[in-house]
């Protein structure tokens, strides 16, 4: 399945749900939005909502307090996977 993340185009082995794919990139769910084919998706609904081929999703991961540009560790995912999600600092 192929999946538009931030501008980015991503191929996985399977289907599977809005919540599992914030897991597979090793965010927590708590600090992350997800816009779905510029639908934002409320979180309580991550579960069931099921991705399919060519989905576009813009993921942005907010901090507070950080003066981090990009908080998610690099090493987590290959490189040149994606555009890694758009940060939104807090005070």
């Amino acid at each position: 399945m192929k999946l538009v993340i931030n501008g980015q185009e991503q191929s996985f082995d399977s289907n599977f749900s809005l919540a599992a794919l914030i897991e597979k990139l090793g965010m927590k769910q708590d600090r992350v939005a997800v816009e779905l084919n510029r639908e934002i998706v409320r979180r309580d609904l991550w579960a069931e909502t099921n991705l399919s081929e060519g989905d576009k999703l813009e993921i942005v991961h907010f901090v507070g307090g950080g003066n981090s540009l990009f908080p998610i560790h690099p090493d987590r995912f290959p490189a040149n996977s994606f555009t890694a999600p758009k940060t939104l600092a807090g005070s």
